[in-house]
């Protein structure tokens, strides 16, 4: 265990220096947000509502509203009121033990002497156990003054912080107003339950089976294999400043596609579409095959719509013919090692102009 606060109990005139250990521990297994296509992390950022940026939390100070008005208190500000910067345990009232109201208990802290003689700490453990009594304290931690209670558990001091009278609400129920009448047979059976249930409380024998169960379903998928890699995908974890580094997802898709671009076996033909992560135009796939044919464009006026829509026609081993908006296009053929290669540009159509006849070259085989 790690302190997360040092200072001291004020004894009367005896001052009993400690370390703060919080007690307890949720034990529940943590999950977070992802995004259900890709399993992204979902990352909460701290924005300015005024200037749009992304604060880091050593700019950030607190504030109170009321009535449409804002003051923003500062860290410095926060300091300088004693009570949040006091370091000291201070013993107000020895009460019995019964007094405490259980719903008041809030969260539990160990007590650990801090001095190189742990006498004053035996010294305050004796008196509680030899009045059996608690000692109420106030103290401040994690800048909240705090109502507290100091007992005993195995030989150590425990601080249990309490709530304050007026954090503990009101029970008002007026069904239980109604005049509700019990026989003695019912109270009898009631009892009778009651005694057959009867036990020591023990509780290593109780199981939070929704965590069990929880942990099993996260094993299987691990075994299954339903699992992702957490750098790549979740990207890394930000600092205390909130300026670690995180992974560009859409830039690793990015990546990935290039990669199966570049690696992707010859003869596969492109979509023609646009990159998913920079929206540029994807470049066709070349063939490497023993013989290359060249693509015919033809340019081809829709009825009815402003703009020209390109279109791409490739054929290898014969020639292409391609028609624009009713009117033939000029074709043209050219034999290379036996193997037919067609180029031809139709232009003018949107305009109503004939289609102007291309040159042809003849290429040598690869």
């Amino acid at each position: 265990m790690r302190a997360i606060w040092k200072g001291a109990i004020a004894f009367g005139l005896v001052n009993v220096p400690v370390k703060v250990y919080s007690a307890t521990e949720d034990h529940d297994i943590s999950l977070h947000q992802v995004h259900n296509a890709d399993g992204g992390r979902i990352r909460y950022q701290r924005r300015c509502e005024v200037c749009g940026e992304v604060v880091d939390y050593s700019d950030i100070e607190k504030a109170f509203e009321e009535d449409g008005r804002t003051v923003v208190l500062s860290k410095e500000e926060l300091k300088s009121i004693p009570a949040e910067n006091s370091h000291e345990i201070e013993v107000v009232q020895f009460v019995p033990s019964e007094q405490l109201e259980p719903m008041m208990f809030e969260k539990s802290y160990y007590l650990e002497p801090d001095s190189k003689s742990p006498k004053a700490y035996v010294l305050l453990r004796r008196a509680l156990e030899d009045t059996d009594r608690v000692a109420v304290v106030q103290f401040a931690l994690r800048e909240k003054t705090r109502l507290g209670a100091l007992r005993i558990k195995d030989d150590v001091l425990v601080l249990q912080s309490l709530l304050w009278p007026d954090e503990v609400r009101e029970a008002s129920f007026p069904s239980l107003e109604a005049d509700i009448r019990i026989s003695a047979q019912e109270r009898d059976m009631s009892a009778a339950l009651v005694e057959s249930m009867a036990a020591d409380f023990d509780p290593t024998s109780f199981t939070d089976e929704y965590q069990v169960q929880l942990r099993q379903l996260i094993e299987a998928k691990l075994e299954q294999g339903e699992s992702l890699d957490t750098e790549e995908t979740f990207g890394v974890e930000s600092g205390e400043g909130g300026k670690g580094e995180v992974i560009d997802l859409m830039e690793a898709l990015k990546r990935s596609l290039d990669r199966k671009r570049g690696g992707a076996a010859s003869g596969g033909d492109s979509d023609g579409g646009e990159d998913a992560a920079d929206g540029e135009p994807a470049k066709p796939a070349r063939k490497a095959a023993g013989t290359k044919a060249s693509g015919a464009r033809t340019a081809a006026a829709k009825t009815g719509a402003d703009e020209a829509k390109p279109a791409t026609t490739r054929q290898a081993g014969k020639a292409t013919a391609t028609k624009a908006a009713a009117k033939p296009a000029a074709k043209t053929a050219a034999k290379t090692s036996g193997t037919k290669s067609a180029g031809t540009k139709s232009a003018g159509a949107a305009d109503g102009k004939p289609a102007a006849k291309t040159s042809t070259r003849t290429r040598k085989p690869a």
